[in-house]
């Protein structure tokens, strides 16, 4: 039996929504509507630990990814290289 290999972005929730949404111009205003409402998107995800660990892993600077801001993300990393 032939068992086919799915990649894990084929079952993340953000695949029906708008890409837009998930690179706010700001974080301020207007913009912390939008995080809001991809972070809530990342929130029912089955897949965001993939995610965020492919962004970390990538270098992904800018959007939101694994339910994780630009500046969250940079804080994890900077975690990570004290650790």
């Amino acid at each position: 039996m032939k068992r086919v290999i799915v990649d894990w972005r084929h079952r993340a929730a953000c695949r029906e929504e708008d890409p837009e949404l998930f690179f706010p111009v700001s974080e301020l205003g207007p913009g912390a509507r939008q995080v809001a409402q991809a972070k809530s998107v990342c929130a029912r995800c089955p897949v965001r630990a993939e995610c965020l660990e492919y962004a970390l892993e990538n270098g992904l600077d800018h959007g939101i990814f694994g339910g994780l801001t630009e500046e969250e993300r940079r804080q994890v990393r900077s975690r990570q290289n004290v650790a």
